[in-house]
């Protein structure tokens, strides 16, 4: 499987490390009244789809960036690869 990194070009899967849901990113806000269930749901509820889903991969081999990888776990087509600081960034994340 081929990734497309946006920054260093195609690069082969073997370089990173598959990290699990893209959601991650969006952590819970530990402040919350309800904090200690987000973030329940937030470690141990997962979906696990057939088809388009965002996952997390980290370029291990590599420049070690992470990327928000869109793939569709039924093909492995793969139609998106965004950093994902930029990812976090324009959902109002912190640096």
């Amino acid at each position: 499987m081929i990734i497309n990194h946006p920054l260093l070009g195609p690069r082969d899967a073997q370089e990173f490390s598959y990290l699990g849901d893209a959601r991650l990113i969006e952590r819970p806000d530990p402040a919350a009244p309800d904090a200690a269930q987000q973030f329940f749901d937030y470690l141990y509820l997962r979906e696990n789809p057939a088809g388009s889903h965002r996952e997390l991969w980290y370029h291990e081999q590599g420049d070690r960036s992470w990327l928000v990888v869109t793939r569709n776990t039924l093909t492995h087509e793969i139609t998106e690869v965004e950093l994902a600081r930029n990812v976090a960034l324009a959902r109002g994340g912190r640096n």
